[in-house]
Formats: C-alpha cells, structure tokens, sequence
C-alpha cells in the first residue's frame, strides 16, 4: 500500500491528525504524522504517528497498551490534515483521561476546568 501522493506534508513533512472515536465521535487527541507514519498506519492498521519532541515514530498503545485501532482515514478539503476514526482502548491522553481534551475554559475566562475523569493514572 502506498501514502496518495496528492497529500499536503508542511515544510517539515508532517500532517496535523485528529483522532476521533469512530463508534461517538468524540474527540481524542492531535497528533502529527510524516509519510512514513501514514504508510505504517495503512499497513498495520495501528495509529503510528512521528513525535515532534523525541524524533521517532510512537505506535499508540505499544508501551502503555491504551492502542488505537484505526477504521478509517479521511482527508480535509485541502489535502492538508488527516482525520482517524480509531477504536480507542483505554486512555487516549498521556495524562491518563480518554480524551486529551480534558478541560475547557471557565465562565470567566481565567481558569481551565477539568471536567473528565481520569481513567489511569500514568504517573
């Protein structure tokens, strides 16, 4: 299988990713991926993204078994971003939550809120 040819890498090969559950549509998480990471993903079936701060490819789940399934990617209107439809085991976030949209912005403006539960706690 090969990466289409048509998608829009950044100057520094990579492809924002939304990761979203494919049963809900929630949320998960933002990742970013190069082309070898799109070609490993079609290939295994397992999210593989690039670490922008670590310089390697991570295979969600591999070390803390919380894995991502995908079940489909599609493209934005521009070619530019990737959306995964995933089935997600366990914690999307590293901080152990589902989703690493935790939090949101409090009425006033001045606070974040966490407003999910922790499902494990990574520390």
């Amino acid at each position: 299988m090969q990466v289409p040819r048509d998608l829009k890498f950044d100057s520094n090969g990579l492809i924002p990713v939304v990761v979203q559950d494919a049963e809900n549509g929630e949320v998960l998480m933002v990742a970013y991926m190069n082309e070898e990471a799109v070609e490993r993903t079609i290939q295994t079936g397992r999210a593989t993204y690039w670490s922008r701060s670590r310089q390697q490819f991570w295979v969600k789940g591999e070390t803390s078994g919380n894995v991502q399934r995908v079940r489909e990617i599609r493209v934005d209107c521009d070619k530019d971003c990737l959306l995964l439809k995933v089935e997600q085991v366990g914690a999307a976030c590293h901080e152990g939550y589902r989703s690493c949209f935790f939090r949101k912005v409090s009425q006033d403006g001045d606070q974040l809120e966490v407003v999910e539960e922790r499902l494990t706690n990574p520390y």
